[in-house]
């Protein structure tokens, strides 16, 4: 078993936890996020399409790992727990509208162990949980009192180990190799389909020996009136000329993340468009001169804002950054604090965010963004590529 980490700092995650737990008087946490899994025991499978989690307890040491019976040999291989904290309810819970898993696991773990009347907090608002697994452990731990975690363990991930840090900065290389990429291939008449494909190529492979992993969101590449949405993936459709796309990618290694995003014209660059790199460029440096410890995430808002402003480009309040980390489809986004000017997080060393501060127009767009480590006397970006407005 070769583990991402040394057992002692799954050890020191899974203590972190439970002292935050004795904080929020939680006698029990059940976290479903795959994400979360990851980061508690190591545990690595493309297995979140079924019921599975992570029960975090005051009175055990180890974490328990439990899914369907098939995924156990997974555990076997990628957690760092003894073999009889990997738990595998029957194959004939998987996807059965009569048998739920959490009914097994209220059961068999819950009322085993003595936790059927605890204090258990779950991920209530996790893409992983849902609504029909909290209904089924509810209605057969009904002396239980449920809370929701409110994202403990994201929030337990925001200070980077050295190790998370490396695996991050591997990410970024990875990812400025794909942007190198795109440079070199994407040009008028190409279509979009065969860009992706290089992209893919580019990801997996990886850099410098190290292998690449699939990443939690795909590449995001929109076109001329297309780039007015941030989010549309991509089509058959070749570049054209006189046209703007910006691609929003990340390298991804051991599951951690680096995205970063870059905005390519084909052509000569409108006006707009050079004013608009002019913006956020200004904008990103005087944003990222706020990026340092004991400021809060709302400084580098405020600060990226008011210069936007003063270029008549008012974003409403809109967030232009949050956490980065270890992540599982569909988000590499830790869920946790924003960089908007509401939020007043303090930021620590060891803190890591993607910072996008994109410009969204009713019929074009443009992404300039870094993702960035908050260190001791300030910041340092996780990717080495050119920060600017590119063309062909």
């Amino acid at each position: 078993m070769k583990l991402a980490f040394p057992k002692a700092e799954y050890v020191k995650r899974v203590k972190k936890v439970q002292r935050e737990m004795r904080r929020k008087g939680i006698d029990v946490l059940l976290a479903t996020d795959p994400g979360n899994m990851n980061w508690l025991t190591g545990y690595d499978g493309w297995s979140f399409y079924v019921h599975q989690g992570v029960i975090v307890s005051l009175d055990e040491e180890e974490p328990i790992w439990f899914g369907r019976a098939m995924d156990r040999s997974a555990a076997l291989l990628r957690c760092y727990m003894k073999d009889d904290k990997l738990v595998a309810y029957p194959e004939e819970y998987v996807q059965n509208l009569h048998k739920h898993p959490m009914e097994w696991l209220a059961k068999n773990i819950f009322f085993a162990r003595g936790w059927h009347d605890a204090t258990i907090a779950t991920e209530m608002d996790n893409y992983y949980y849902s609504a029909q697994a909290h209904l089924s452990l509810v209605s057969n731990l009904w002396k239980a009192r449920f809370v929701d975690s409110q994202n403990l363990v994201n929030w337990a991930r925001c200070i980077k180990s050295e190790k998370e840090i490396e695996y991050m900065k591997i990410a970024g290389r990875i990812t400025s190799k794909i942007h190198q990429r795109i440079l070199d291939v994407a040009r008028v008449g190409i279509p979009k389909s065969f860009v992706v494909a290089q992209i893919y190529e580019t990801a997996i492979e990886g850099v410098d020996g190290y292998s690449g992993d699939y990443p939690s969101i795909v590449p995001l590449l929109p076109s001329g009136k297309e780039a007015s949405a941030s989010h549309i993936t991509w089509d058959n459709k070749p570049f054209k000329a006189n046209e703007g796309t910006f691609f929003e990618v990340s390298g991804c290694y051991k599951r951690y993340h680096c995205p970063m995003s870059r905005t390519l014209y084909m052509g000569k660059p409108s006006e707009r468009f050079l004013n608009a790199e002019k913006a956020l460029l200004e904008a990103i440096d005087t944003g990222l001169e706020q990026a340092k410890p004991g400021n809060k995430a709302s400084d580098i808002a405020k600060a990226l804002d008011n210069v936007m402003l003063k270029y008549g480009i008012d974003r409403h309040g809109a967030r232009c950054g949050y956490p980065i980390g270890v992540s599982y489809p569909p988000d590499w986004g830790e869920r946790t604090f924003s960089i908007r000017a509401s939020d007043n997080t303090i930021l620590k060393a060891g803190m890591t965010f993607h910072f996008m501060p994109g410009i969204w127009q009713d019929d074009w767009g443009i992404e300039i963004t870094e993702s960035i480590l908050i260190t001791d006397t300030g910041y340092e970006s996780l990717c080495d590529y050119p920060r600017k407005l590119f063309f062909k």
